[in-house]
């Protein structure tokens, strides 16, 4: 299997890349979009509104959550699930930086 280049990009750069992939699949959308309707939540809480098993949903909600895009607080034998603003604010900030350089060259574009 070959090496990836990311060694050759910023830390800045691999860190969006990874919050990018995470919300890239619509299920962890849906989940991101499930846990901003209701703060906080376990596992099972959300198998039953998403058409996907226990084990799927349990993959997608540990991807989000190595992004950095959520977070889990052990609470019994559950694990409550929450957004993580952190996550969010570097997209943004990300995005932000986006829109003014656009703004800065709106006249200028090909």
């Amino acid at each position: 299997m070959g090496l990836t280049k990311s060694a050759q990009f910023t830390d800045a750069q691999n860190e969006l890349s990874a919050l990018a992939k995470a919300i890239g699949h619509p299920a962890r959308i849906a989940i991101i979009e499930y846990l901003l309707s209701v703060d906080t939540c376990i596992c099972g809480d959300i198998v039953e509104v998403l058409p996907l098993a226990q084990a799927t949903v349990s993959q997608h909600l540990k991807e989000l959550k190595n992004a950095g895009l959520i977070k889990g607080n052990i609470e019994g034998t559950a694990i409550c699930y929450c957004i993580d603003e952190k996550g969010f604010e570097r997209t943004k900030s990300f995005f932000d930086y986006v829109m003014v350089s656009l703004q800065n060259k709106r006249n200028e574009c090909c």
